[in-house]
């Protein structure tokens, strides 16, 4: 077993968290990085969250450390919702799965059901890359696109009030992807959870603030080794 199983976001590859990886396994860390159905390989299927879920309850050992970002955060939270039991630690890092409406989303789902010459306009893709934190998203087929949507509603039904697995959220004040209110929400709302913010990591730490990110992975996870 790994000492650390990993699932990260919205993304078609894991080539951005080379470094972090680089340093954790240079530390000592077994670490194994998931590579998501559907994003990281070409797939024709449309994933639901329940999909996602059987995956990665697959994918991990009983009784492991998972740490998700983004939405690999959003598939954690639902495993744990599922059984609290299935990981040792849950480790959040700028997770999705809090529900917020969206006036700019409902306005964009408006416009985008007005046909396809709309696609085309870029002021949409960025709303939707800000709603998504997705920059690929424009780059997406239409399937990636509905699995996307699935996620986000997904969110309307999650009960963290079930999640009753240790979590640890860690979040960077500067993202504005999943804003630090997120965090708030989940650590108000999970039942046995650690908060702490970075001041200086965006959505990506692994990308922004990779020896930071690491170090605080290394002390985390020797913590709960003791």
């Amino acid at each position: 077993m790994a000492d650390l199983y990993i699932i990260h976001g919205w993304t078609y590859t894991i080539e951005p968290w080379k470094e972090t990886l680089r340093i954790l396994r240079d530390k000592g860390l077994s670490v194994k990085m998931l590579k998501v159905p559907g994003l990281t390989e070409e797939s024709k299927k449309v994933y639901t969250i329940e999909d996602y879920v059987k995956w990665a309850d697959c994918e991990i050992p009983d009784g492991a450390i998972a740490l998700g970002h983004s939405n690999g955060g959003r598939i954690l939270l639902n495993l744990c919702a599922e059984d609290s039991d299935k990981l040792k630690y849950l480790i959040l890092l700028d997770s999705a799965g809090v529900y917020e409406p969206s006036t700019k989303k409902k306005v964009v789902e408006k416009l985008a059901k007005l046909g396809k010459p709309l696609k085309k306009i870029s002021l949409i893709d960025k709303i939707f890359h800000r709603i998504t934190g997705s920059t690929d998203y424009s780059k997406a087929p239409e399937n990636m696109k509905k699995t996307l949507t699935n996620m986000l509603e997904s969110d309307k039904k999650l009960d963290f009030s079930k999640v009753e697995t240790k979590t640890f959220i860690l979040w960077g004040k500067k993202d504005t992807t999943t804003p630090p209110r997120h965090a708030t929400v989940m650590y108000e709302k999970l039942p046995n959870a650690e908060l702490k913010f970075y001041a200086n990591w965006t959505h990506a730490p692994y990308i922004s603030n990779p020896d930071e990110l690491a170090r605080a992975l290394i002390t985390l996870v020797e913590r709960m080794k003791k």
